[in-house]
């Protein structure tokens, strides 16, 4: 399954069932060269002999002790915002055809507790050729130092509008562990960062390196400067590359692709930038919480050993 692309805002990167494969993505208009990619993915291994001030780079570096304010995410390039709705569109190759893509993306103000952390929870929404296919629950903190981590997610996958599969994974679960989505300070020329482990239930390795700053570029939204490029990869799987550009106040504005084996090619803009009414709002409650139910019900050993998501108090 293609993960959390939220830009949130964010988007996450690739997440599939153990044991299967997963196709990553590559360039627009970043720097030509490859970062370096490493040879293991244990989660205890990584870079943090070389680790920049103030950043994360291993799945081992989470600690449930610094997440003091974690659901008053504030990071300039992921801002979560509860009631903003991103919508990127695009296209992409399915078996070398092309198709239209669309992702929503919307952060609630609904919270769960994953992992010992109160996060966020962000709702998403991925279509192709106009056809739902997956809709997802996924979980996002900000640390001490304003990065924010991403703590897993679930996700109901959809083929001619029925629930095929219900993959997921939680931090804290069956060996998974929180990762980062955005450093507090993201530069580059520093050392690339765990964006989490999936344990023993989903083969989720990805890495994040800051591919370029400073850049400017329009989308159908709006033009933007002083943008960071994240390149995006697993290390098991050299030659493809997804790189995910970040507006400061704003969050993913753009998706790109890179490598040589990369063969879905996706390119994404974000086409809608929108603030949800008191109405709408209340919509996303409502979704959110039955989508949680079917997970109680479908993931009883897993989901179902957690706290149930948490809505706003009411003034």
């Amino acid at each position: 399954m293609r993960l959390q692309r939220m830009a949130p805002l964010i988007w996450g990167p690739c997440f599939i069932l153990a044991g299967s494969g997963c196709g990553g993505v590559g360039s627009h208009t970043a720097r030509a060269d490859s970062p370096s990619e490493p040879t293991t993915t244990s989660p205890t291994s990584g870079e943090s002999s070389h680790r920049a001030p103030g950043s994360v780079t291993d799945v081992g570096d989470f600690d449930p002790r610094n997440f003091t304010h974690s659901t008053s995410v504030t990071n300039p390039y992921l801002p979560l915002v509860p009631g903003t709705e991103f919508t990127w569109k695009g296209q992409a190759f399915d078996d070398g055809e092309r198709v239209a893509r669309s992702i929503t993306t919307t952060v609630t103000d609904v919270t769960k507790v994953v992992d010992g952390v109160r996060t966020v929870v962000a709702w998403d929404r991925d279509s192709t050729d106009g056809d739902l296919e997956e809709v997802e629950l996924t979980f996002y903190a900000q640390d001490d130092e304003g990065a924010v981590w991403y703590f897993g997610e679930y996700s109901e996958e959809y083929h001619d509008t029925r629930m095929v599969k219900s993959p997921m994974w939680l931090g804290g679960l069956r060996g998974a562990m929180p990762g980062v989505m955005m450093q507090s300070a993201p530069r580059p020329g520093t050392a690339s960062y765990a964006e989490g482990w999936g344990g023993s239930d989903v083969n989720w390795t990805d890495r994040g390196k800051v591919d370029n700053a400073g850049e400017s570029t329009c989308v159908p939204v709006g033009c933007y400067n002083d943008v960071v490029v994240i390149d995006e990869f697993n290390p098991d799987e050299p030659g493809k590359h997804q790189l995910k550009y970040f507006a400061p106040q704003v969050g993913g504005i753009r998706t790109g692709w890179r490598g040589a084996a990369e063969v879905e090619r996706e390119e994404l803009e974000l086409a809608s930038l929108k603030r949800l009414d008191a109405h709408e709002m209340a919509a996303v409650r409502r979704a959110v919480q039955a989508e949680e139910a079917r997970a109680y019900r479908r993931s009883p050993d897993v989901y179902g050993t957690t706290s149930p998501m948490v809505l706003p108090e009411r003034t």
